[in-house]
């Protein structure tokens, strides 16, 4: 019986051939023959049912072929611009050459090439491609068309105060908002174009004389040195591209807001746009940088102060209070007041499990209500997720399965860490939390100390991008200690973060006059 989907011995090896083959043929210059370059391109796009093969004469005589790929190209503007711009040089007496046919062309994009491989990197980002009769160069026409999302408020990022525009599929327009809020001509981009099959663009974004250039030259190194078939989603990347890929903290920030990446850059920060998904990275990040909101930024510093001062508060909460709840009842109960000790035990008197098992059944059901709300649809998915935590949680608690504190306990640190403003450190902080839980479970509050100890000295050996995670906490910088626990006054912070940024003695309002610095590594195009 045959199995479906199946590769045979033969299939691979094939395989390997058409590889070979494709990766021959980007080597190939142009040829001066057009039909050995239509034959050699035809053969690459067999089976492509949306490239076209448009053929045409230019003047008299000279024979032509437009490629594009439907879809991707625009085609209206291919019939207005390119292909009746040529039909009126039939009726020119002078001869036709090769830069009389580029400059009849009515379209600002318009640049030429020499080999198959150009064919193929055009062609897949939209752009129309013209090959003529005894030529060996072509000609690419900047003619791209297709359907993208509008810019919207972004919904991983809910917007309480600020901008309300959101980075898109699409990194030529994520870009663009970008240069809209940071227009000085320091502020460089850099494409590369990564993934064996996918061929995505990435765009590294830094101002000159901010960022450091050695951090400018080492994302540029990390990204050029990844091999892999494609890039789908800035995730391939990130895991890719970090100091410790196994460690459960974020070492890179994540954000669809422009504003948030146009305020890290000029922190001295480099901004990674991927095509294809609205999530840009930030490198490098520190543990602090994690706890910071951009409405820390946009409110008055008060409130923003006494806001940061409640998220370090319930940061703890989200991590320890199942384990502290664990540890006291199981080994420490004459820390608990009398009072409180008997309404407890009475409430624990039909439970038939230790407390750390309890726990584990409230949390983990906990947490996968949390995912499923997130999996169903929104219009259903909050509904079924509030409904049926109250629905369980009550059920749990009349069968005897869970004790009423316990639900409480859960429900508080469930709530806790829905404060953290990054998803990121919400994930770390709910992993390391069953751990904890254990070794409460087996040494009481001792162990849940061991378990604190162990995450920090595991966070204090973290670097991203060779900063330390702690900084500006450890090592100690006191100059940079405005914006940690505290959001200092605009008037008050006039410095940047010196661990990341080359200036770190220049005032921001002088950022209008940087000297550019020079500019080492990284090819751009």
């Amino acid at each position: 019986m045959k199995l479906l989907g199946r590769r045979t011995k033969k299939d691979y090896f094939s395989n390997i051939q058409l590889n070979k083959s494709l990766d021959s043929l980007q080597e190939i210059p142009l040829h001066s023959e057009l039909n050995k370059n239509i034959d050699i391109l035809k053969s690459a796009y067999k089976d492509c049912s949306d490239v076209v093969f448009r053929e045409f004469n230019i003047g008299s005589s000279m024979k032509a072929v437009l490629l594009y790929i439907d879809g991707l190209a625009n085609t209206e503007a291919i019939d207005q611009l390119v292909l009746a711009s040529l039909n009126q040089m039939k009726n020119q007496e002078q001869r036709v050459t090769f830069e009389i046919i580029k400059n009849q062309i009515s379209v600002t994009d318009v640049k030429d090439f020499t080999s198959i491989n150009d064919v193929f990197k055009q062609v897949s980002i939209g752009n129309s491609i013209i090959l003529i009769e005894n030529e060996t160069k072509g000609i690419s026409i900047g003619l791209s068309k297709f359907e993208k999302r509008s810019i919207a408020e972004p919904e991983a990022e809910p917007v309480i105060r600020g901008p309300r525009e959101g980075f898109i599929e699409t990194v030529r327009v994520n870009t663009s908002l970008l240069r809209r809020r940071i227009r000085h001509p320091l502020l460089k981009m850099k494409q590369m174009d990564i993934g064996g099959y996918t061929e995505t663009q990435v765009v590294v974004a830094y101002i000159e004389g901010i960022a450091d250039n050695e951090l400018v030259d080492e994302v540029m190194s990390r990204i050029k040195r990844i091999k892999i078939d494609g890039i789908l989603e800035s995730g391939y990347i990130e895991e890719l591209i970090v100091d410790h890929p196994y460690s459960p903290f974020p070492q890179v920030l994540t954000t669809e807001r422009p504003d948030v990446a146009a305020s890290s850059l000029l922190e001295g920060r480099v901004v990674i746009l991927i095509d294809g998904t609205p999530i840009t990275l930030i490198a490098p990040c520190t543990f602090a940088s994690l706890l910071q909101a951009p409405e820390d930024y946009y409110n008055h510093f008060y409130i923003s102060t006494l806001i940061r001062w409640l998220r370090y508060l319930f940061l703890f909460i989200a991590l320890l209070a199942p384990s502290a709840y664990v540890a006291i009842l199981t080994f420490h109960q004459e820390m608990l007041p009398t009072t409180l000790l008997l309404t407890i035990a009475q409430s624990r008197e039909q439970i038939p499990f230790p407390a750390l098992v309890e726990a584990f059944i409230m949390e983990v059901t906990f947490e996968a209500l949390r995912e499923a709300g997130v999996r169903l649809p929104k219009q259903v998915g909050a509904a079924v997720s509030i409904v049926g935590a109250l629905v369980i949680g009550q059920a749990a608690t009349a069968a005897g399965l869970v004790s009423q504190p316990m639900v409480m306990v859960v429900a508080i640190t469930g709530i806790a860490s829905f404060l953290l403003p990054r998803y990121a450190t919400g994930i770390s902080i709910r992993i390391l939390r069953f751990p904890i839980m254990i070794l409460a479970g087996m040494l009481g509050l001792l162990g849940v100390m061991l378990g604190i100890t162990s995450i920090v000295a595991h966070m204090c050996t973290l670097k991203s991008f060779g900063v330390p995670y702690f900084n500006p906490i450890a090592p100690l910088k006191m100059q940079n200690l405005k914006d940690v626990l505290i959001r200092a006054p605009w008037s008050a912070m006039e410095t940047r973060p010196e661990f990341f940024s080359k200036d770190a003695g220049h005032l921001r309002r002088q950022s209008s006059h940087l000297k550019p610095g020079p500019s080492k590594g990284g090819e751009e195009k």
